[in-house]
């Protein structure tokens, strides 16, 4: 009978908070749209997509000339005799 009541109770929660559930997510959906249009967060929003397409080259330096170091490392490394190994070129820079 415990049980019963138990899983009733559960039931009829979740019908409730389900109804208040979807009113509060509308609510709270309106209000976030009301925010995202309003002037200052789309100057923002602008604000930051300048930024973002500005370092967009700068990002795919730094990542080539980090790749560039790594492979220097790698290539100069010393092998299990113990000599330095230089690569193909003969020297410490990979040719890219």
């Amino acid at each position: 009978m415990k049980k019963l009541v138990f899983i009733a109770g559960i039931a009829v929660g979740y019908v409730l908070g389900a109804r208040a559930g979807r009113k509060r997510y509308e609510q709270i959906r309106k209000a976030a749209r009301n925010v995202w249009e309003t002037d200052s967060v789309q100057r923002g929003m602008h604000q930051a997509q300048e930024f973002a397409k500005e370092r967009v080259g700068d990002v795919a330096d730094s990542m080539y000339e980090g790749a560039k170091k790594v492979v220097v490392a790698v290539v100069s490394k010393t092998d299990a005799s113990g000599t330095k190994t230089t690569g193909q070129t003969g020297t410490n820079e990979p040719s890219m």
